[in-house]
């Protein structure tokens, strides 16, 4: 039995999707007429990181509980470089 190939992996082969008139000018504005394809593959492939992503979490929510708030918040804070008063945050 034959997988399917990975986002980003395999063959490059056209289909059709529907926009509005006034995405196709501001796609074809930001990336010119030969780079629209690429600009959209990127971004369906982020997007579906972003679902994965959500979908894991759900799963380490149903089974561990849902998150600490405050612990995500201090984690970014870290992350951001702004660590003034969090010594005992990590």
């Amino acid at each position: 039995m034959a997988t399917s190939p990975a986002p980003g992996e395999g063959p490059v082969r056209p289909v059709s999707v529907s926009l509005h008139e006034g995405t196709i000018a501001a796609l074809k504005a930001h990336t010119g007429k030969r780079g629209m394809s690429a600009y959209v593959e990127a971004l369906i492939q982020r997007q579906l990181e972003r679902d994965r992503l959500r979908e894991l979490i759900e799963d380490a929510e149903g089974e561990h509980g849902p998150v600490d708030q405050v612990a995500v918040e201090t984690k970014r804070a870290i992350l951001r470089g702004d660590t003034a008063g969090s010594a005992d945050a990590a």
